[in-house]
């Protein structure tokens, strides 16, 4: 258990200093290595996200000191965020979600290639997100990220991005948000516990070490993340984040081809 609880606490400092400080990786990193370790894709999810009330808090609260937060986004992303982050625990604990992985795949390996273009062509000022565009986002953002156990920064922070946000205030704004996406997918898994809806699920005080050393490595490294963005360049960032998305996405599809192998 001990040895359990040092490994992911590591898992849990690195994650959060890459989701920190370019908005996306510490669900898809944490769930990756609990799945590895033999975790049902449901209880995972579950534990990841139960993991993230406390790394999300801290992460939110050091991106709100650095002034890195764009409210007007903030309030409009927030509500569909928790909205898709529902919709994704009821569908997860009803059928496989491995069957829209293929898709999010492709969706983020184009991503990540649009940004690299962004960051690295000349661009003019950076333009706030339009309406329409954040609601459907947040939505997607939500539900692949309770489905997945990880997927709510990749796709709304590249997005945001590659539509031409700011990196600075759209990664500070994503980080905040999903502190409240984030605590309604947990309550959401909670609640399909309780009530039966979620006939499958496993006995998560299994995994107690494993969330725990989640926890405690994510507290740690979260209090560098607002000062990390807050001074790094937009175009390195970008940079940044575009490759990260582009890792992310072939080593999907490299897990969905040997798996199918």
């Amino acid at each position: 258990m001990g040895s359990e609880f040092f490994i992911f606490m590591a898992v849990g400092f690195f994650a959060q200093i890459v989701d920190g400080a370019l908005g996306m990786a510490y669900g898809v990193v944490s769930s990756t290595m609990l799945l590895s370790f033999g975790v049902p894709p449901a209880a995972a999810s579950a534990s990841v996200h139960a993991a993230e009330v406390f790394t999300t808090a801290a992460s939110a609260t050091s991106h709100w000191r650095n002034k890195n937060i764009n409210w007007p986004l903030f309030w409009r992303l927030a509500p569909v965020g928790v909205l898709g982050g529902v919709l994704g625990t009821y569908v997860l604990t009803s059928v496989d979600g491995d069957m829209i992985r293929p898709f999010v795949t492709v969706y983020l390996g184009l991503l990540g290639v649009f940004i690299l273009y962004r960051a690295l062509r000349d661009h003019g000022p950076y333009k706030e997100p339009r309406t329409g565009i954040v609601l459907p986002l947040g939505v997607a953002g939500g539900f692949v990220d309770s489905v997945g156990g990880g997927g709510w920064g990749p796709i709304v922070t590249s997005s945001l991005i590659g539509s031409g946000g700011a990196p600075r205030y759209v990664v500070g704004t994503v980080n905040a948000v999903e502190f409240f996406v984030t605590s309604a997918v947990s309550v959401a898994f909670l609640t399909a516990l309780l009530t039966g809806h979620w006939s499958e699920a496993e006995e998560i005080n299994r995994y107690f070490w494993a969330v725990a050393g989640l926890v405690v490595g994510g507290l740690v490294a979260a209090p560098l993340a607002g000062f990390v963005v807050r001074w790094l360049p937009g175009k390195s960032l970008m940079l940044l984040v575009g490759i990260l998305v582009i890792a992310l996405a072939g080593y999907q599809a490299w897990e969905l081809f040997s798996g199918a192998e």
